[in-house]
C-alpha cells in the first residue's frame, strides 16, 4: 500500500481527529478543535500540521509539528506522531519524522522534543534514532457515572466561581493561568505572556468549557483553578489544575477540581481525563484520591538536529 506524506486540508480535520482518538483514546479530539488549532496556531510557532495518507486518500498517521514560541529559550522544534492502530507497519510514522525533521531544521530548529507512548516498538524505534527519553507522563482515566468525593463547602473568605463569571474580563484567569504555567513540571518550560493569543487560543477554545471550568477566589483575589475542556460526546478533560504560589498549602485546587468534576457529572459527562507528569507525587495523589486510575503512559524524547 502506497503512503504520502502532505500538509492537512481543511477536508482533513474529521480523519486527523479520527487517527488522535484511536492512538491516544485518553485525550481529547475533535474536526472542530484541530481546525480550530490549525487557524489559530501562533505565527512565530510555525507550525505544520502533517498527515499521511493512502492512495485513495484515507488518513492514517498525523504529525503536530512546529517551534516552541513560548519557551524561554530559542531553537526548541517539537514532533507528535501518531498512527492509526490498525495501520502500523506501513511506514507512515517514519515518512512523518522524515519530513517534519527536514522542515524543523529549516527554521533553525537545534533541539527536537517529541512524545511517544511507552510500548517497546516505541522504545526500540527511538533508540534506533538516537533520542533520549528524558521523562514519563501518565495519562489518567476517571469513571464519572462510579461516584465521586462529596462536595466540600468553601473555607471562610472562599468562593467558587466558574469562568464564565469572569467574561466581562477574563484577564485575571490569563494571569493566574500565566503564574501556574511557569513552574509546571517540564523539560522545556512555557511562558505566557500574549494576553491576546490567550484570549484566541485558551478562551475562545472550542473545547475550553468555561461552565465547567471552575476557579477559588480568596478575599476577592483568583487563588486556585481546574480548567475544563469537553468534547460534547461525554468525555471531560482537565486542561490545567494550579494554584499561585502565595496560595499554595491551602487545598484550593482540589476544593476547585472537585466542583469541577461534579458540575460536568451532572452536565452528563462519562468519563474525566487528566494527565500527570510522573514526578509530580503531590498532584498524583489528589487524583488518585478523585478516583482518577492509570490509563497508559508516555515517554518524552529528545535529540539534537543538525
Amino acid at each position: 500500500m502506497t503512503v504520502i506524506v502532505r500538509d492537512v486540508r481543511p477536508e482533513d480535520a474529521e480523519g486527523f481527529a479520527r487517527v488522535r482518538r484511536a492512538a491516544v483514546p485518553f485525550m481529547l479530539a475533535t474536526a472542530e478543535q484541530v481546525a480550530f488549532d490549525w487557524a489559530h496556531a501562533h505565527p512565530e510557532a510555525h507550525s505544520r500540521p502533517l498527515v499521511a495518507v493512502t492512495e485513495d486518500g484515507e488518513v492514517i498517521g498525523t504529525a503536530q509539528v512546529g517551534i516552541a514560541h513560548d519557551a524561554p529559550r530559542p531553537g526548541v522544534g517539537y514532533l507528535n506522531v501518531y498512527v492509526h492502530p490498525d495501520r502500523q507497519g506501513l511506514g507512515a510514522g517514519t515518512l512523518l519524522v522524515r519530513t517534519a525533521e527536514e522542515y524543523l531544521a529549516e527554521r533553525g530548529a537545534t533541539v527536537l522534543y517529541g512524545w511517544a507512548m511507552d510500548e517497546p516498538s516505541n522504545r526500540a524505534y527511538a533508540e534506533r534514532r538516537g533520542d533520549t527519553a528524558s521523562r514519563t507522563a501518565h495519562f489518567l482515566r476517571l469513571d464519572l457515572t462510579a461516584g465521586l468525593p462529596p462536595l466540600q463547602a468553601p473555607p471562610a473568605g472562599v468562593r467558587l466561581l466558574t469562568a464564565e463569571e469572569f467574561a466581562a474580563d477574563p484577564r485575571p484567569l490569563f494571569e493566574l493561568d500565566a503564574v501556574t504555567t511557569a513552574d509546571e513540571p517540564g523539560d522545556v518550560g512555557t511562558e505566557l505572556d500574549d494576553y491576546d493569543h490567550w484570549l484566541e487560543t485558551t478562551w475562545n477554545h472550542p473545547l475550553f468549557d468555561r461552565a465547567l471550568t471552575m476557579v477559588a477566589v480568596v478575599d476577592g483575589v483568583p487563588a486556585a483553578f481546574s480548567a475544563a475542556r469537553t468534547d460534547g460526546l461525554g468525555r471531560y478533560a482537565t486542561g490545567m489544575t494550579g494554584t499561585a504560589p502565595d496560595f499554595r498549602g491551602r487545598g484550593l485546587a482540589k476544593l476547585a477540581k472537585n466542583a469541577s468534576l461534579h458540575r460536568a457529572r451532572a452536565a452528563g459527562c462519562v468519563e474525566a481525563f487528566t494527565g500527570n507528569d510522573a514526578g509530580n507525587g503531590p498532584m498524583l495523589a489528589i487524583n488518585e484520591w478523585f478516583g482518577y486510575a492509570i490509563g497508559a503512559t508516555e515517554v518524552r524524547y529528545v535529540r539534537a538536529l543538525g
